[in-house]
């Protein structure tokens, strides 16, 4: 897909006015702004979906204690052993990245 000079500047105008905040105490604690959803959570991994895209969460004994989808916050607390954004534009089906998250565990 070839976007246009002008569908570019539109995009890039709309991200740079999306913000999103990400704060994690000692390892234990991840705070995390611009929240959409959680489309699936167990105590080894997270999977959010946020304003700027999928966000992964994985560790041990993980637990969301506070979700607000009014104020777009979540809060995560157990041991944090990895972060990761996924492209947003990502087509894949729920069950491939599934397994795939299965298989790295």
């Amino acid at each position: 897909m070839v976007l246009s000079d002008d569908k570019k500047t539109q995009k890039n105008a709309t991200l740079k006015t999306i913000k999103q905040h990400i704060t994690m105490e000692n390892r234990e604690r991840l705070k995390v702004t611009g929240v959409n959803d959680v489309e699936s959570f167990n105590e080894d991994i997270i999977i959010v979906s946020t304003e700027l895209g999928k966000l992964i969460i994985k560790g041990s004994n993980l637990k969301v204690n506070n979700l607000s989808l009014e104020n777009s916050e979540l809060l995560i607390e157990g041991l944090i052993n990895y972060i990761e954004y996924t492209n947003k534009r990502n087509k894949r089906s729920l069950l491939k990245r599934g397994l795939k998250c299965l298989s790295l565990m």
